[in-house]
């Protein structure tokens, strides 16, 4: 078992599947390691996808895990697989840099956030922390202070973001799972652009303790993984109450690895009419009907308001989100990246009867979306209107109309996350062609639905992470 891993296994086995062959002592949880170790020194600089490396750590971890299985111990559910995280979770002992260059001058973190400690209790092994839009708001992790991250499938096009670093750590090969969060889609955007399966989970179902927030009324913590098994498993052991966030859901954890095979009979799916059928590049529209046919799904229904819900969503993480920053903002503006600068003081000035009207419009959508949930189970929409943008690139045209990139790269995503429904964006790659993908959307509090369809999938081969090698 000491013997080093080879790196085709590695890049090629998602992480349940790792931790799987760990417990059975097929390969050691330090070899796992190792490889790990050696897919970020090898392919980790072209992608930028690492802010710190925790190696050391990394190798301790897993010597435990392997001490616990020598000595006949349960390991944990997730023993000896590699992850890593976005650079807004705490990690004790090193500093949280939210992607800014303000929290520089911070001091090292007590203590593991929620989601993090909960994976490492679980077995994982933490390997590092990860590249991210400055305070996450942003849709290409084009950093200033940090550099861009670089998609693992062309390296002159964005990764997505704002967990861009944890898309293309999981698209290159680096990790099979990566912690990111999603306040507008920044889970989803960059596991469609990078080739990775991104579950964003319902608003509250994981403790957010430990984590910078963006926009309190919107940020999930959510995963990025290698298949559907990694991102399920690792919602499995994060998710739950937790006193220490205040918007914690209090509903007992309904664990959903066991039920990915149960297929989807009985289900109602439905794709996306309206808002969501338009405004993007065929190879999006063609990416869901694939996933349609697949499922056998012709019927077609519509969210009323849609684009209405994504204008209230940009007031109101706006809005939310220069309050958080607004002593800095007075205090070292010149340390902003000037666009996260610029679009936090336009966010302090929403008057507060905007932010009001749109909150107001928030409570009148989510019933609206309540009661297509009495009529179906599962939706299926495109997660970007388009592949992966050049690094810079600042304009592009969909559907006849030249719009800003970096908006509207969330335009699907922003009237999801707007009232907190639960999505996996499944990825579906034609060949030739970059990475999409397909947002598998459920009431609240129904991940399983959206994970089983999610495992049909991938069982048929519509859906599979595009791990470059």
């Amino acid at each position: 078992m000491s013997a080093a891993m080879p790196r085709a296994d590695y890049v090629a086995s998602d992480g349940v599947g790792l931790t799987a062959a760990i417990r059975a002592r097929r390969v050691s949880a330090r070899a796992v390691t190792e490889a790990a170790l050696a897919q970020i020194a090898t392919r980790g600089p072209a992608v930028n996808a690492f802010t710190t490396v925790l190696a050391e750590r990394a190798r301790v971890d897993a010597d435990r895990v392997d001490a616990a299985l020598a000595a006949g111990r349960d390991a944990g559910p997730l023993a000896g697989l590699p992850f890593a995280v976005k650079d807004l979770f705490d990690v004790a002992g090193i500093t949280t840099l939210a992607g800014s260059k303000i929290n520089r001058d911070r001091p090292p973190a007590e203590r593991d956030a929620h989601a993090v400690a909960a994976l490492r209790h679980a077995g994982a092994v933490l390997v590092g922390a990860l590249n991210m839009d400055e305070y996450a708001y942003g849709f290409t992790t084009e950093n200033a202070h940090y550099g861009p991250v670089r998609n693992p499938h062309d390296p002159t096009r964005v990764a997505g973001g704002s967990s861009g670093g944890s898309g293309a750590a999981v698209g290159a090969g680096l990790v099979p799972l990566a912690l990111g969060s999603d306040t507008n889609g920044s889970v989803r955007v960059p596991a469609a652009l990078c080739g990775a399966f991104g579950l964003k989970p319902t608003y509250g179902r994981v403790s957010r303790a430990g984590s910078a927030l963006f926009a309190g009324s919107f940020d999930h913590v959510g995963a990025l993984g290698r298949s559907v098994r990694d991102v399920t498993a690792a919602f499995d052991v994060m998710q739950g109450p937790d006193p220490e966030d205040p918007v914690s859901a209090t509903r007992p954890a309904e664990p959903c690895l066991s039920m990915l095979g149960d297929g989807v009979e009985g289900l109602r799916i439905a794709v996306l009419d309206g808002h969501f059928a338009r405004g993007g590049e065929p190879e999006a529209f063609a990416a869901v009907a694939q996933v349609a046919a697949a499922l056998g799904v012709s019927r077609r229904v519509a969210i009323p308001e849609a684009h209405r819900a994504r204008a209230a969503a940009m007031v109101i993480t706006a809005s939310e989100g220069a309050n958080v920053h607004l002593a800095d903002l007075k205090r070292r503006p010149q340390d902003f990246d000037p666009l996260t600068r610029d679009r936090f003081l336009a966010g302090a000035l929403v008057p507060a009867a905007v932010y009001v009207q749109a909150q107001r419009f928030r409570a009148w959508y989510r019933g609206r979306v309540a009661e297509l949930f009495g009529e179906v189970d599962v939706l299926l929409a495109p997660t970007t209107p388009c592949p992966a943008p050049r690094i810079g690139q600042e304009r592009i045209l969909l559907d006849g109309v030249e719009v800003m990139v970096r908006p509207n790269l969330g335009v699907y995503t922003q009237p999801l996350s707007f009232i907190g429904l639960p999505v996996l964006s499944v990825p579906v790659t034609a060949p030739g062609s970059m990475p999409l993908g397909v947002q598998l959307i459920g009431a609240p509090f129904r991940e399983a639905h959206v994970l089983r369809v999610g495992a049909l999938l991938e069982a048929k081969g519509v859906a599979a992470a595009a791990v470059s090698a």
